[in-house]
């Protein structure tokens, strides 16, 4: 072999070897990236139903409310026109 080619084959190997370990450090980055995508997921979930169950016991709380609401206005009204008269 030539001195030519040895010394463009020990340029690729360097530069092979580089690449390498660059692909390597940008695996093991991907893979704790995923990993804190997979975090964060979880707790949005978590969140989304805490939400959730807070929203299912205002919603069982509003309607009873609302007729309370409702019976009271009525009151008042039946008690201001018996007043009038």
């Amino acid at each position: 072999m030539s001195t030519a080619a040895e010394v463009l084959v020990i340029i690729l190997s360097i530069f092979l070897a580089f690449f390498l370990a660059l692909g390597i450090a940008l695996a093991i980055y991907l893979i704790k990236l995923t990993r804190d995508i997979r975090d964060v997921t979880r707790a949005a979930g978590r969140t989304v139903g805490h939400l959730e169950a807070a929203v299912s016991g205002i919603s069982k709380m509003a309607q009873p409310l609302f007729l309370l609401e409702l019976v009271t206005k009525f009151m008042k009204r039946f008690k201001n026109s018996k007043r009038r008269k």
